[in-house]
């Protein structure tokens, strides 16, 4: 298995994106249990006056990674530690949520009824968000339709702050970042450390480029944290988050119980803040080759995360698609990617 001839096909199909220009650039780090991992940097990026390369150092803003990598392990940690039940109401913590009948589960399993969105508003106008997603109508009945919504992991950053009485970052480190040494994983990184960051989408008067500060406009008018989005971090940190999944007894993370229940009475495609691939109508983005069971999500700057817990096999894909615009390329490209991974690594051993 440790062929390299066995990562060709990844490495070559890698290569043509970029040549084509279907992704600028990317970092792939793959495992396959303990004793068999790859990783490789690809391409490079405009920071709006220089091309810059593309390292295993990197770090790339995951957009919606975020829901996965931070609010559902800070939740969970509040639950394991009785801080909150997740079928509590989320009026226990925000009394000024309007629906009494959703669950913080609800928010989990994106099966609250809330809309997916807000109104799209530009990054230069200035707006209150979180009042407006206490204004929202539910589009749908609490429990009966997976709907993903940004809205429901924005309010469970606000419940992590209201529960812990810290902010979700400063919750973040305590539970995620510093037990597991993600030492590259932040919000608002530091000035100093935009030479590692992967900029993202063109800004609208052609100045430049959206540059170490998050890409999506709630939370960027929500400070730059938040439950939906936010997160700057590297492949190799998110491959140590993965590993915390699938080792749950190597501890640091959440216990083996909390994380077997994450994935009990799966709902149309929705575990507890993961995506599942349980057999339903569309196979998500790990592609209908890979075994059921297998979880992960994806982020709309172009980030994806997946795990394949029998085979125990991490596929951390990190790009900065929407440097090129916003265009629904990933959707394609992430199942072909994963696909020829399992191909590659499973079908082929």
């Amino acid at each position: 298995m440790t062929d390299p001839k066995k990562w060709d096909a990844v490495d070559r199909l890698i290569r043509r994106w970029v040549k084509e220009k279907a992704i600028p650039g990317a970092v792939v780090d793959i495992s396959l249990g303990a004793d068999v991992r790859w990783s490789q940097a690809y391409g490079s990026y405009s920071d709006g006056t220089a091309e810059r390369q593309v390292t295993e150092r990197t770090m790339f803003d995951v957009a919606s990674l975020t829901k996965v990598t931070v609010t559902l392990p800070v939740i969970l940690a509040l639950a394991e530690r009785g801080r909150l039940r997740l079928d509590d109401p989320v009026q226990a913590y925000i009394p000024g949520f309007r629906h009494p009948n959703v669950t913080l589960r609800h928010l989990l399993m994106h099966t609250s009824g809330l809309s997916p969105e807000l109104p799209y508003a530009k990054r230069t106008e200035r707006r209150d968000v979180i009042p407006l997603v206490l204004k929202q109508e539910l589009v749908t009945v609490p429990g009966e339709q997976a709907v993903y919504s940004d809205l429901g992991m924005i309010l469970l950053g606000e419940v992590a702050a209201v529960v812990s009485g810290q902010s979700l970052e400063s919750c973040a480190r305590r539970y995620v970042f510093n037990p597991l040494g993600m030492a590259d994983s932040m919000f608002n990184p530091r000035p100093e450390l935009l030479g590692r960051i992967a900029a993202t989408e063109p800004l609208d008067d052609g100045t430049g480029y959206v540059h170490g500060v998050v890409h999506d406009e709630k939370c960027y008018h929500l400070g730059g944290v938040s439950g939906s989005a936010g997160l700057f971090t590297t492949a190799d940190n998110l491959h140590k988050y993965a590993q915390a999944w699938l080792d749950p007894d190597g501890g640091g993370l959440l216990n083996r119980e909390i994380i077997g229940a994450c994935f009990r009475n799966p709902y149309q495609g929705r575990a507890l803040g993961w995506e599942l691939w349980h057999g339903q109508e569309r196979a998500p983005a790990c592609g209908a080759s890979w075994p059921h069971g297998s979880f992960g999500h994806t982020g709309f700057t172009g980030t994806s995360l997946w795990i394949d817990p029998h085979h125990e096999l991490i596929v951390v894909f990190l790009t900065n698609a929407v440097h090129f615009g916003r265009s629904p390329i990933m959707r394609e490209l992430r199942p072909i990617l994963h696909t020829t991974v399992y191909t590659s690594l499973i079908e082929d051993k």
